[in-house]
């Protein structure tokens, strides 16, 4: 940052011998009244796995969340077409890509791209589904006067906590990561800046604020980010908090026990984890229409032909060359 911001005044841990001097001191704040649930926390994960999906299959596709169902199947048709042309576009080997695909169903072969193509959105999906389970288990623990969503490329919500004995709130802004490296070293100064101007802007807040980035799955407590050129921090009211500070804090549960709750989950239902690579039926069946109009499967969906899937990938292949050159000239 280019000039240092003011120190919020929130309870700090005041011992100069202690690792975290100059950190929150949790313990003026209003402590949990409950441990969540077990069954609790298993409709939490499940709601947000739930969640995940449909947010990662939108965004892979690049549908507006707003976006009315006719336009999300007029969409879904499109998309099954594009899938398709890298279909053709794509294969590596002609002659293997036709004898693999030789007596499989239009879907699976779909579903399989579909995969390939979106494999790098779809780990979007896991920092989404901890999102909701740190802020669905922030409202169930009954230790927060309020918490909110935010959803704005800042933070995804806004958590306020009564300060013992002070007769004042404060409040958090954060932004759930993955881990520290989900951002490169040089994003995390123009993150934790915009993440502080948003909170000191916000008309709706009322008492100090803290900025925190919670990595959900990474091991350690608390540090704060500083520049190594100057050794300043980048902001004295911006923390990481990793995983096994974070999850406690908002949920009253162990990171341990968070993995282990998702993990129960999915093996109650395994087809939660596929669904979140599985395309649109809508998307399935354009994708399967051009596979007809090209003669490339039998009445069932299956393709019967791997010899003129072959030519037609070879023929695909040719005509791409000959657009490029043509745009070259």
């Amino acid at each position: 940052m280019t000039k240092l911001t003011s120190a919020q005044n929130y309870p700090r841990i005041e011992n100069e011998n202690d690792a975290f001097h100059g950190y929150l001191d949790d313990t003026k704040l209003q402590p949990h009244g409950y441990k969540l649930s077990d069954k609790s926390l298993k409709q939490i994960v499940l709601e947000a796995i739930k969640t995940a999906n449909k947010k990662a299959s939108r965004r892979i596709l690049n549908i507006s969340q707003t976006a009315s169902e006719s336009e999300v199947r007029k969409e879904y048709e499109k998309q099954g077409k594009m899938l398709f042309d890298y279909f053709m576009k794509y294969c590596e080997d002609p002659a293997s890509t036709a004898f693999q695909c030789f007596g499989r169903h239009f879907k699976e072969v779909a579903s399989e791209q579909f995969r390939n193509r979106t494999l790098q959105k779809e780990r979007m999906n896991s920092g989404w589904r901890y999102q909701f389970i740190a802020k669905k288990a922030a409202e169930k623990s009954r230790r927060f006067a309020t918490v909110s969503d935010i959803g704005t490329a800042e933070a995804d919500f806004n958590a306020t906590i009564n300060i013992i004995g002070k007769g004042k709130q404060l409040n958090i802004y954060v932004s759930v990561k993955n881990r520290t490296n989900t951002m490169g070293g040089q994003d995390w100064p123009k993150a934790i800046r915009a993440m502080e101007d948003m909170a000191k802007d916000d008309k709706n807040r009322n008492g100090p604020y803290i900025c925190v980035f919670g990595m959900a799955m990474e091991r350690g407590q608390r540090h704060i980010k500083t520049s190594q050129k100057t050794k300043q921090p980048y902001s004295v009211n911006t923390e990481m908090w990793l995983s096994d500070f974070f999850w406690p804090f908002f949920s009253t549960r162990s990171y341990k026990e968070i993995i282990s709750a998702v993990l129960n989950v999915l093996f109650g239902d395994e087809e939660l984890l596929a669904y979140s690579t599985q395309p649109p039926e809508e998307l399935l069946q354009s994708f399967g229409e051009c596979c007809r109009q090209s003669g490339l499967v039998d009445p069932g969906g299956k393709f019967d032909n791997a010899y003129k899937l072959a030519e037609l990938f070879c023929t695909k292949r040719e005509k791409n060359k000959v657009k490029k050159r043509a745009k070259a000239s």
